[in-house]
């Protein structure tokens, strides 16, 4: 098998979206319904630059590293990353903390997006800091549950959403990296969980407000849970109510407001306009998709 590199160059046309009206407090009402649209079509101009290497078999391991070995050229000695969190982020701070060692990279600070993968880069000897003492950063790199064609994101399966959106929305630029298991037609489409971080009081009554708030969607909405089958509590000591869509969602972005809009809701694992950059790993070959 013929393994090819390419990059895909991206001019994206502008997206209408309307505003959602004006929010009151009856609009939080369990009752209430999201009214969705469809998003409008992007056209694309594309550009590949072929690059071809030893034939070799990829398992999934395989094409998260190879995304993440791509991520690392973004980076360059002095700057200040966010740092991942995740199986495809954990290759990235692997490799930065191999490149650090051998001196090819010198100086760099990772703003950490979790407690396991602060745990990692210390182990790794890689410098760390946070957003308030280096609150805008040069660089995140981090994986994605989900990738739609307009580069918008699903994550958090992993439970750091809440500090993954804070450390990446601070960077100048976000660069993904996944495999071609994790792209969707739409948000939501894979049917797997669209996580939302809410307060531990009374989420019962939030979890039932997310469900009804998709209600004519058809969505399923779960208390995640740990192994142990006790409530799933994040870093930040909160907990996260799952959402599995029967459909992909039509607007996410308004989706986003109103599911931000409801109180004892920290946080939802949407993250759009965002990436700047997608590297995706795919069987044959790796491919670049950027803003």
């Amino acid at each position: 098998m013929l393994l090819k590199i390419n990059k895909t160059n991206k001019t994206m046309a502008s997206l209408s979206l309307s505003s959602p009206p004006s929010l009151s407090s009856s609009f939080h009402n369990a009752s209430t319904r999201l009214n969705l649209r469809t998003p409008t079509s992007l056209k694309l101009r594309t550009h590949y630059s072929p690059l071809s290497v030893k034939a070799i078999t990829l398992t999934q391991d395989d094409l998260k590293k190879l995304a993440a070995d791509k991520a690392v050229e973004y980076v360059k000695s002095g700057m200040v990353l966010g740092l991942g969190t995740g199986s495809t982020a954990a290759f990235v701070v692997s490799k930065l903390g191999d490149l650090l060692k051998s001196g090819e990279l010198t100086n760099i600070i990772g703003v950490p997006t979790s407690k396991r993968t602060e745990e990692q880069a210390r182990s790794l000897g890689i410098p760390l800091s946070v957003l308030d003492d280096n609150p805008r950063l040069d660089l995140a790199i981090d994986g994605a549950d989900e990738v739609d064609p307009y580069l918008n994101l699903v994550k958090g399966r992993g439970g750091a959403l809440l500090r993954e959106k804070l450390v990446e929305a601070a960077s100048d630029k976000f660069v993904v990296v996944v495999d071609d298991t994790k792209l969707v037609s739409g948000l939501g489409g894979s049917g797997l969980a669209m996580p939302v971080e809410v307060v531990q009081f009374c989420w019962k009554y939030n979890l039932i407000r997310l469900q009804n708030l998709f209600k004519e969607e058809g969505v399923d909405a779960k208390l995640r849970v740990d192994e142990s089958g006790k409530p799933y509590v994040t870093d930040n000591t909160n907990y996260i109510v799952d959402l599995y869509f029967k459909t992909p969602i039509r607007d996410a972005n308004a989706a986003g407001t109103e599911i931000s809009a409801l109180e004892g809701v920290v946080e939802h694992g949407l993250f759009l306009n965002m990436a700047t950059s997608v590297i995706i790993a795919g069987k044959t070959g790796v491919e670049v998709k950027d803003k």
